[in-house]
């Protein structure tokens, strides 16, 4: 095939929950037990609009996710690990700082295909996507394997020791566990047709985890989620639309010109704010949140699966992505 006009796509999708459900109640009475502060009733579920999340269990990891959902991915796809030449582990979690988790999904997998991570917040997952087209257009591989595995439950803090901790990290108290997983490909017509980025780097201090790495390589005070919501979404709505008319000025596609709309889901008056702002049509929006809660960059690729079974050929889907860094991603795809 023609590099020069190769169309590359989503052939199969995948995800994977974990069986535990805690309801948000349950999970504030837990943080005020620890912490000893008295909240009001109902207060993380009012905030949030998150009444549910999936916590993974004990012996259950990041690559534990991932791998279910690529088993299932590749099944639906009639595909075995060794058809898979590139294999993606992109996500915000990982399992160890080294070697890459993409090496612990693989040896469990059964593939020898080329195996790396990579990671940008919650938006590791698209960026994902985009590597693995890049490097089939470029050549260097077939079919592609990205997949992500996310426990950011475990950097929720607790027992915060008064109201500052538990405000620093209250953007925390929003997240859920999942795994997603995508097979990339080329495809004979449609697929990826369009990507779009835009970076604001010198806010990459609005939220994160800021140990495991050579500033904080040890010490469980620095391994906790810190940030603010409110400064991201903020971040978002100063640059966030404008992204979204630079698609549509270059497509063509207008906001109701898509099948669906997949956005990256932190809290639901966060996602009303998004409709509020950018105009997308509410009834476009596959909506995730008040029941898993914030899946960090499983988010869309859950939101994928959930719908890929009812979208035909020639259905268009818009993905938009918003994560720490700050990053904003958007990807037009296709379905083929």
């Amino acid at each position: 095939m023609d590099l020069k006009t190769m169309c590359v796509g989503i052939t199969a999708v995948g995800s994977c929950l974990p069986a535990r459900e805690l309801t948000s109640q349950q999970l504030q009475d837990e943080v005020t037990a620890g912490s000893g502060m008295h909240l009001p009733e109902r207060m993380f579920e009012k905030v949030t609009g998150i009444r549910t999340r999936r916590f993974a269990a004990e012996g259950e990891y990041a690559s534990t996710l991932a791998l279910g959902a690529a088993r299932q991915a590749l099944a639906r796809g009639g595909y075995l690990p060794a058809d898979i030449d590139l294999l993606l582990f992109a996500s915000a979690t990982r399992d160890i700082c080294e070697p890459a988790t993409a090496h612990l999904v693989q040896a469990e997998l059964g593939s020898r295909a080329h195996a790396l991570d990579v990671s940008n917040a919650c938006n590791s997952f698209l960026n994902g996507i985009d590597t693995a087209r890049a490097m089939i257009l470029a050549g260097r591989a077939r079919r592609a394997l990205v997949v992500t595995g996310e426990t950011p439950s475990r950097a929720m803090r607790r027992d915060p020791s008064g109201l500052a901790e538990f405000r620093d990290g209250f953007a925390g108290y929003t997240f859920g566990d999942a795994g997603a997983a995508v097979v990339v490909e080329p495809v004979a017509r449609g697929g990826i047709l369009d990507v779009e980025t835009e970076t604001a780097s010198e806010h990459w201090e609005v939220g994160g985890i800021p140990g495991g790495g050579s500033r904080h390589p040890r010490g469980d005070e620095w391994s906790y989620f810190r940030g603010g919501g409110k400064e991201l979404r903020g971040v978002f709505e100063k640059i966030g639309v404008d992204i979204l008319t630079r698609v549509e000025a270059r497509t063509g596609y207008r906001r109701d010109a898509y099948a669906r709309v997949l956005v990256h889901q932190v809290t639901l008056p966060y996602l009303e704010r998004f409709v509020e702002l950018t105009g997308v049509p509410a009834g476009k929006l596959v909506l995730t949140v008040p029941e898993l809660g914030n899946l960090a960059s499983a988010s869309i690729g859950v939101q994928l699966d959930r719908i890929h079974d009812e979208l035909v050929p020639g259905d268009r889907v818009l993905m938009v992505g918003l994560g720490g860094g700050v990053s904003l991603m958007t990807m037009v795809w296709e379905k083929s």
